[in-house]
């Protein structure tokens, strides 16, 4: 007998529709991220195509966007991916204590790291992240909010180990269109030097 395999089955197709109270397709079309551009004033000298460890400076800010995080895109990914109430429920959301509709913080990760690798991160020079520090979603990412992406240069240094690689810290915030906050994080990643260090002897 399998019927609470079944069971199970059944509730996760539910999930993946949105369940009765929102029913939704499960063809619908996927996730979009829109057009971002260059929004500060001054950009990286060098395009993400031929950039390296030395052309992160400390100090230096960058701003991109921007995305719009759409109602059905919010519902999609919570369905998919962090189905709680208050993500992929209107009505639920509603009555719960954000009093609306909210995307997953998640969802905010995704959108932030899409504007991250298409407009900061080399596509020639970068290895690897060793990961993120005090990630937070200071505030609810609404549908209709238009977020922006916010990197500092925190640091750059050179590897001892490796030197022909460094480790570049970036603060990163997302705005909305009123310039709030929505999240902050540090990142790190390695890059390639442009001139590599020989070692002694």
């Amino acid at each position: 007998m399998n019927g609470g395999g079944e069971a199970a089955n059944a509730a996760y197709a539910r999930a993946r529709t949105g369940g009765s109270q929102h029913p939704r397709t499960a063809s619908a079309p996927r996730l979009t991220a829109g057009t971002t551009t260059t929004l500060s004033d001054t950009d990286f000298v060098t395009p993400v195509e031929d950039r390296y460890f030395e052309d992160y400076v400390p100090d230096a800010v960058y701003v991109y966007g921007s995305i719009t995080m759409t109602r059905e895109d919010i519902l999609r990914f919570a369905d998919e991916f962090d189905p709680q109430s208050i993500h992929n429920d209107p009505q639920a959301a509603r009555q719960g204590p954000f009093s609306s509709l909210m995307a997953s913080g998640w969802h905010t990760c995704s959108v932030t790291m899409r504007m991250y690798v298409d407009h900061y991160v080399s596509k020639v020079a970068g290895l690897a992240s060793p990961g993120i520090d005090e990630l937070r979603w200071v505030q609810p990412v609404r549908p209709g909010d238009s977020l922006s992406l916010r990197a500092t240069v925190q640091d750059a240094r050179v590897s001892r180990s490796k030197p022909d690689r460094g480790l570049v810290t970036t603060g990163i915030e997302v705005l909305n269109q009123r310039g709030q906050t929505g999240l902050t994080m540090s990142a790190m990643n390695l890059f390639l030097r442009r001139q590599v260090i020989s070692r002694p002897g």
